[in-house]
């Protein structure tokens, strides 16, 4: 039995478009989506669809009606492999990403930290965030930008909650400014193992508890919080349905940092949150990608 992927070519841009479709066409079925940079030289990414096992013969044409509406001409391609850790194939060769005072890297490129870089170390695992798309990079970003701007500096922008951790290299980014405690949750059992191996490889285990919740439902958020700031960065869809309940787990006078969005959707999104009585402070614009900063 293989495993398959299925993926169009495009653009940064039109990867993104894909991911939204492709993810609320199967999130139902638990398909991982994924985008991914093939040529960087070029502007060339693939988002694509990964199947674990035979799918049904009509699965190629279910992705394409899927993806019509935008992308009426994409010829959808399909990759069969065997036992292969396809993201950590997909992780292979990487380079080092700088966002803010942040570096992210993977251990063979240690000698790419500078003496005043935070450094985070990543290896492949099956979760998102490496800090290589827009989304990850322009909230580390923000993250900088925000706890150093809070009163008291870093120390006081705590405690922090990071919503849909993945690698948890955002939760790491936070303990690293300064002496936070910082709640990472996930909905994927998979990928909250992935953010407490990332988390103790970076030293910072005392600071973060890695949970696996679905929504608000855990017991975690009301013993942790409430979050003076908290970080969320899904997609544009879940962020608006969580609006109300983001809201309710906010400090008074705290912080929120939203991402997975398109800039196309900015201004639903800040319609959702500004209905909660969040007002709009910045953005960070990313290849077609925006960071929200709201208060």
């Amino acid at each position: 039995m293989s495993d398959h992927r299925y993926f169009i070519v495009t653009d940064e841009a039109g990867a993104g478009r894909a991911l939204e479709l492709l993810d609320a066409a199967f999130e139902d079925d638990g398909y991982p989506v994924a985008t991914m940079e093939t040529d960087e030289e070029n502007g060339i990414w693939e988002a694509s669809i990964y199947v674990a096992g035979d799918p049904e013969p009509d699965f190629r044409e279910q992705v394409r009606l899927c993806l019509i509406p935008l992308f009426p001409d994409a010829k959808v391609e399909i990759e069969e492999f065997g036992d292969v850790d396809w993201i950590a194939r997909s992780l292979e060769g990487l380079k080092p990403v700088r966002a803010g005072r942040f570096l992210v890297h993977g251990a063979h490129d240690r000698g790419a930290v500078r003496v005043h870089d935070l450094a985070i170390e990543l290896e492949a695992g099956q979760a998102f965030g490496t800090g290589h798309h827009g989304t990850t990079a322009g909230c580390l970003e923000m993250i900088d930008s925000v706890m150093r701007s809070a009163p008291g500096g870093p120390a006081g922008a705590g405690p922090v909650l990071d919503l849909g951790a993945g690698s948890g290299v955002l939760a790491i980014a936070a303990a690293m400014l300064g002496p936070v405690r910082v709640l990472a949750t996930d909905i994927d059992p998979v990928a909250t193992r992935v953010a407490e191996a990332n988390v103790r490889h970076n030293r910072v285990s005392a600071q973060i508890d890695c949970r696996t919740a679905t929504g608000f439902h855990s017991t975690a958020f009301g013993d942790a919080g409430p979050f003076r700031l908290i970080i969320a960065n899904i997609l544009a869809r879940p962020l608006m349905r969580m609006a109300p309940d983001i809201r309710r787990h906010m400090a008074p006078g705290g912080s929120v940092i939203l991402s997975g969005i398109l800039e196309s959707q900015r201004w639903q999104v800040l319609a959702a949150f500004n209905g909660q009585g969040l007002r709009h402070v910045r953005t960070l614009w990313r290849n077609g990608w925006v960071t929200l900063h709201l208060k």
